[in-house]
């Protein structure tokens, strides 16, 4: 039987899913197999019949959901009316990413596990469950799975014995080469974008709208631990428009001083021009890259220095070594053996790239730039939850932005490469231009007139109701009640004055939970036990939906753990009954949330 083409599909939200697919292919090209790699999105489903051979990689975000890269894919692939003959030529196989501390641990896994069986499709082994709260995070699954999986594959579409595999130490050839450009390196404007067309349509990831940055304002206390900013975007013709609960994405750029250190370590002129060429047909060059680019527009706009390294960085960069000692440790870091040792010393400090190529000078100065963006994976856009509406702010966008600064055993203090590039910029100084677009978010606020609404936001996670109060005072929408926590009511209480004069019109009742104040801490789970008769009155008796946002470690279990107390004590449930009272709420979209790691 010939060899068909094995196709990956990947969701992904972070990235992780996406190496995993790109390991995936390296590994199946080392054993002569042809291999597309896509995201689930960017392929056309309706071709999925014709496919014998395919591995799903997929991400679960939030509570249970499906990527953003594959949710079209999500939506189809579960219409009713597919047959259940659907994918009957079709072998694949199911990898999941997903992290046990959260309730619906790789529920997406799963759940396409079953569906593409329900549609006629072979499994060729059970579905692989990564978990991120493994001390050597998903590869502790995933290593021992894919012998298998390889097994399964060969046994069923064996390569020709004459070709052979292509050793480990031997690298693949790089997907793009870089032509530079002769004659005298020129400077280029920071701005150097994708050359083209005018836009087309609203803002995206390919063209985004370069909004200027009106204020960058600290709005926690200055002896606070964190530094919080409220952030305004003028969107004035950018043909944006969004509702309260959507988000905006912003793509960030590395530092000039990060940028200007690794071009001294590998060696590369930052002013130097390059056209980009794929070495195969077919393959598209990134769309955010301007052709030509200057080597700084590359290692500042896109290549993600600044990111923790995943495995196959060390991998890759293994092959390219031509120091003995350093490829030899990068050898280690790379086996299955070595995995303990690289999460000490990558992982649990948070080194960047960039900080590892200086550890490994010798191999750093030596890597061709055609392999930069095989080795280097591209600045991912950050999230931010939209802090304001249109109809109190037109042409205006605001965010709240928590700086994220903190102290691992390293000298260096670690850096959220999104927050502190925004926290860098002072439109005060001259004109500051920020690329984002926007997009739906997780929460949808009722248009019915008279539904009262319930939003939990502790910290930054009352963003998204500032939005959602702002929308419904516009509209004459009343029942609008806000459970907000923070430390200390001088210190991080946003948008305080706000509040209180949206109160005293009646347009919001506010309950607060300042957890330092005290002895006892007090959160905003023990403020809804506390008014469990007014949330028993509001959901039961009122049909209020009720909103939660936030930091997704522990509160979001401790809120719904009130809640389901609440249900009990109010309305008489027994344990049971009030699980399948908050799992109702759920499925009808009267519990909704957005929560962040």
């Amino acid at each position: 039987m010939p060899s068909p083409g094995l196709l990956v599909l990947f969701g992904s939200q972070t990235g992780t899913a996406q190496d995993v697919s790109e390991r995936l292919g390296r590994e199946a090209r080392r054993r002569r197999l042809d291999c597309r790699v896509q995201a689930l999105d960017s392929y056309s489903v309706v071709n999925l019949i014709n496919e014998t051979l395919v591995i799903f990689v997929c991400a679960t975000t939030g509570q249970g959901d499906p990527p953003d890269n594959m949710k079209n894919f999500w939506r189809f692939i579960f219409r009713k009316n597919l047959p259940p003959t659907s994918l009957c030529q079709m072998d694949f196989a199911v990898l999941g990413l997903g992290d046990s501390s959260y309730a619906k641990f790789n529920f997406v896994a799963k759940k396409l596990y079953r569906r593409l069986l329900q549609l006629g499709g072979r499994a060729l082994l059970p579905v692989c469950l990564g978990d991120d709260q493994h001390e050597l995070g998903p590869d502790a699954a995933i290593d021992p799975w894919l012998p298998d999986l390889w097994g399964k594959v060969l046994g069923l579409y064996p390569v020709p014995l004459d070709l052979g595999t292509i050793p480990a130490g031997v690298p693949l050839p790089s997907k793009f080469t870089l032509h530079f450009l002769p004659g005298a390196p020129r400077v280029c404007s920071e701005g150097q974008r994708v050359a083209g067309t005018e836009p087309q349509g609203p803002p995206s990831e390919q063209q985004p709208f370069l909004a200027p940055m009106v204020t960058n304002q600290r709005v926690t206390g200055p002896s606070h631990f964190q530094d919080v900013r409220l952030m305004e975007f003028d969107i004035t013709g950018s043909g944006l428009s969004f509702a309260a609960g959507d988000v905006v994405l912003i793509q960030p750029e590395n530092a000039a001083s990060h940028t200007q250190r690794f071009c001294q370590v590998l060696g590369l002129d930052p002013d130097q021009n390059f056209t980009l060429l794929p070495r195969e047909p077919g393959v598209p060059c990134p769309a955010r890259l301007p052709q030509p680019c200057s080597v700084r527009h590359l290692v500042s706009h896109y290549l993600d220095i600044a990111s923790v390294p995943r495995r196959s960085f060390f991998e890759l960069l293994a092959c390219l070594s031509p120091h003995e000692l350093e490829r030899e440790k990068l050898l280690h870091f790379s086996s299955p053996q070595g995995q303990e040792e690289l999460y000490s010393y990558c992982n649990r400090p948070r080194r960047t790239i960039l900080e590892v190529l200086c550890d490994f000078p010798h191999t750093a100065g030596a890597i061709p730039a055609d392999y930069l963006l095989d080795l280097i994976p591209p600045i991912r856009p950050r999230a931010f939850s939209i802090a304001s509406s249109l109809l109190a702010h037109p042409s205006r966008l605001q965010i709240l932005v928590a700086v994220v600064q903190y102290q691992t055993r390293l000298k260096e203090p670690r850096r959220g490469l999104c927050s502190s590039w925004l926290a860098s910029l002072d439109p005060g100084q001259g004109p500051v231009q920020v690329p984002l677009w926007v997009r739906p978010g997780g929460l949808t606020f009722p248009q019915t007139p008279g539904t009262p609404v319930i939003m939990v936001g502790p910290g930054t996670g009352v963003a998204p109701f500032r939005a959602a109060v702002q929308e419904r005072v516009a509209q004459g929408q009343s029942g609008n009640v806000l459970f907000f926590g923070c430390r200390l009511r001088d210190q991080d209480f946003y948008w305080e004055a706000e509040w209180m004069e949206l109160e005293g019109r009646g347009c919001l009742t506010l309950f607060t939970a300042f957890s330092r104040e005290q002895e006892r801490k007090v959160y905003v789970q023990h403020r809804l036990r506390d008014l469990g008769p007014l949330v028993w009155e509001l959901l039961d008796r009122q049909g209020a939906y009720f909103y939660l946002a936030g930091n997704a470690k522990c509160m979001p279990a401790d809120v719904a753990e009130a809640l389901t107390s609440v249900f009990q004590e109010q309305g008489g449930l027994s344990a049971p009954d009030a699980a399948t009272y908050l799992a109702r709420l759920q499925r009808t979209l009267r519990f909704q949330s957005e929560t962040w790691a």
